[in-house]
């Protein structure tokens, strides 16, 4: 007796989510993919030296607003977007959405609220943390005031069901590589996947990478810099804990709970590192395997807490910062103190007890849309933690729900820029924010 999906089970579920009928992952035709995956030259040694000869790429994907990235910047832009009713482009380098909430195991939802209880991430990041609660074990810890804790599996299935609602073009496994230009205008991206390289074109661009890759493909000015980078991990069992043998003292590690019984996260904020060196990522990341799995067993040898287990390590590093733009606007720290608010504002953020304690500042700031517009290229917006902030706002503006807002904000003038057929500069300010109102958003 099979108790799994069949193979026809899973063409009905795909044929119910759309994905089969071409509503979310496309095929390209035969002869394009073939082009894709090897019929032009190759890489040659041209006296000593590695030389790509040119050539033409597929365009695989045509789209109004194309997004770049699929963590909760990148989804909160793509669904805002395609409730604009333009034709949006969603490419993701994993094979699942939500970036470092998911996929980096950053379970723990903090920096949404304002004096410790104002919340001032809504929109389409409060959207989720609704449908989250329909579901069973989707989020623990959820009300006036709190943090609240997600599953990220849940999250994955809800975020799915968003982006896939919206009638989005989804590119999984797609590594954004290039941008596409024409003088300073950004024309579209160039991703890298199973399938070779092939490009998407656009409207507009929307850099939700979190490391900012298309605007530094692009030539927008930006600032690199480094910061820790950690690896959070899972691990189970908790709940058959001994407290009969158990020391009053819990040993060190134990992490958050989640909203899976006996079940924590543990985060590790690890050292400074480069996250855009390939040496620095391979270096860390077994590094912190070592340590996570040492840190278990240390764990599992205190008394009445030898059935705990290591569940699972995140399958992405904790890549905190890199290119950060240097935008038309920016946010400071400065402005946050003296709580100045902007014309242009498009969303506002929040911070946590501990750094609004470290900033001298507690209360709501606002992003100037400004923050979003690189200064020196167009037809490109930057959403989540590579838009333009100093560096005291680090620890603020990186944060999960501040990333909702800002790409919700991208996502709209994107959409209102694609409509309008003008330059993302030169919308009209009113109206994007008119229509984060209307989805949701909160703008003091």
């Amino acid at each position: 007796m099979n108790h799994g999906f069949t193979r026809r089970d899973w063409m009905r579920a795909l044929g119910g989510s759309g994905l089969g009928a071409g509503l979310g992952i496309l095929t390209t035709p035969q002869d394009v993919r073939a082009d894709a995956m090897g019929n032009g030259p190759a890489a040659k040694i041209v006296d000593g030296k590695v030389i790509q000869p040119q050539r033409e790429l597929a365009v695989l994907h045509r789209a109004q607003v194309l997004v770049v990235g699929g963590g909760p910047a990148g989804v909160s832009a793509a669904v805002a977007a395609a409730r604009c009713g333009v034709k949006v482009a969603l490419v993701e380098r994993y094979g699942h959405f939500g970036g470092l909430w998911t996929g980096g195991l950053v379970l723990l939802v903090i920096g949404h609220l304002a004096d410790g209880k104002t919340q001032v991430s809504q929109g389409i990041g409060e959207e989720m943390m609704k449908r989250l609660e329909k579901l069973d074990r989707g989020i623990c810890d959820r009300g006036p005031g709190k943090n609240p804790t997600v599953d990220a599996e849940a999250l994955k299935y809800v975020m799915v069901e968003m982006v896939t609602e919206a009638g989005i073009d989804v590119f999984l496994h797609c590594w954004g590589v290039d941008a596409i230009m024409d003088g300073n205008i950004v024309k579209g991206a160039v991703f890298e996947s199973k399938s070779g390289r092939q490009a998407i074109l656009a409207d507009v661009v929307v850099d939700a990478t979190g490391d900012g890759d298309v605007c530094g493909a692009a030539g927008a000015e930006h600032e690199q810099r480094v910061y820790h980078i950690g690896l959070p991990c899972r691990i189970g069992n908790l709940d058959r804990v001994d407290r009969s043998k158990a020391p009053k003292k819990p040993p060190q590690g134990l992490g958050h709970h989640t909203p899976i019984e006996g079940v924590n996260w543990v985060n590790m904020h690890g050292p400074d590192a480069n996250g855009l060196d390939v040496k620095d990522l391979s270096r860390l990341e077994l590094a912190h395997r070592k340590q996570i799995w040492k840190q278990v067993q240390k764990i599992r040898q205190t008394p009445g807490y030898e059935q705990v287990y290591l569940m699972e390590t995140a399958p992405q590093l904790g890549v905190r910062i890199t290119r950060v733009l240097k935008g038309v606007g920016s946010i400071t720290h400065t402005d946050h103190k003296v709580g100045k608010t902007f014309p242009d504002v498009v969303a506002v953020g929040g911070v946590t007890s501990g750094d609004g304690a470290r900033l001298g500042c507690n209360g709501p700031w606002q992003v100037p849309y400004g923050a979003l517009l690189p200064r020196n290229v167009e037809n490109l917006l930057a959403g989540g933690r590579c838009i333009s902030f100093d560096r005291k706002m680090t620890d603020v503006v990186r944060l999960i729900p501040n990333c909702f807002t800002t790409g919700h904000a991208a996502g709209v003038a994107a959409a209102v820029s694609a409509k309008d057929r003008c330059r993302p500069r030169d919308v009209e300010i009113a109206k994007v924010q008119r229509v984060l109102r209307e989805q949701g958003a909160y703008l003091g």
